[in-house]
């Protein structure tokens, strides 16, 4: 059994086979799926696609859309968290790649969403991109429980987060031909690592080139047990037990769509 942690199902590429893309996850092993918003009008769809399918969701603002905040935003993010489908908040973050929002406003955009989720006790699902510095001091600050998704961060954003006891995501990336970063993968307690396939994006070897999609995460854990030398079978429990823990007892119930 697994867990995928972090998918956006509603995403547009899934709007047609959306039923079918779950219904291939639960043949391939994948229990539950936990359906990832980015803005405010997404966390409407993925909040739906959870209420429907018996999945989970998240609510939050990426750091792209960082400048969209408006004085209303917290009321909304703290009603969407409010639903006992939505279990964490997220995806939320910094970005200096892209700088699609000027960078003191996602500075402010995201804290203020690290203050929602501890008010609610609720994880923060993190997307953290070449802001090493920035990310490291607002971890540390952090007294949320936090989610590094798809880690491809630096060494004092990792270690930040394990002195923190913060969790830490693998993706698809980590069967890249071009990942290096072995010892991150082998360095996660086992009650900190999680897997996920940040569908559609990313996916994993041997499925490179197609729309990534939740059934793919096998690929990742098999990767992750490849690198740690263990059992794949050992993954898959410890990153469902992982997940649970985290994001509550919602993951184990059986998923109808």
């Amino acid at each position: 059994m697994l867990i995928d942690t972090h998918s956006h199902l509603g995403d547009q590429q899934f709007e047609d086979d959306r039923h079918a893309v779950i219904e291939r996850a639960k043949a391939a092993g994948v229990s539950h799926m936990i359906v990832v918003a980015d803005s405010l009008e997404s966390a409407t769809l993925s909040f739906a696609i959870a209420r429907d399918t018996g999945m989970s969701a998240t609510a939050g603002v990426h750091p792209h859309a960082a400048s969209q905040w408006e004085d209303g935003s917290t009321d909304q993010v703290e009603e969407f968290i409010s639903r006992p489908e939505v279990v964490a908040v997220g995806e939320v973050g910094l970005d200096y790649h892209y700088d699609f929002s000027p960078r003191d406003v996602q500075r402010r955009v995201f804290q203020t969403q690290i203050e929602i989720a501890e008010k609610a006790g609720l994880p923060v699902v993190v997307h953290s991109r070449e802001a090493d510095d920035d990310m490291t001091a607002m971890i540390r600050d952090s007294r949320a429980t936090m989610i590094l998704h798809s880690f491809s961060s630096g060494t004092s954003v990792f270690e930040a987060a394990l002195e923190g006891g913060h969790y830490v995501s693998f993706s698809g990336m980590i069967t890249f031909k071009s990942w290096k970063d072995t010892d991150s993968i082998r360095s996660v307690p086992d009650d900190r690592l999680l897997v996920e396939t940040d569908s559609p994006y990313l996916a994993p070897v041997p499925h490179r080139g197609k729309r990534n999609e939740p059934a793919f995460v096998v690929e990742v854990a098999k990767k992750a047990a490849e690198v740690r030398g263990v059992p794949v079978e050992e993954i898959c429990k410890n990153t469902t037990n992982n997940a649970v823990r985290l994001f509550g007892d919602r993951l184990t119930n059986k998923s109808e769509s």
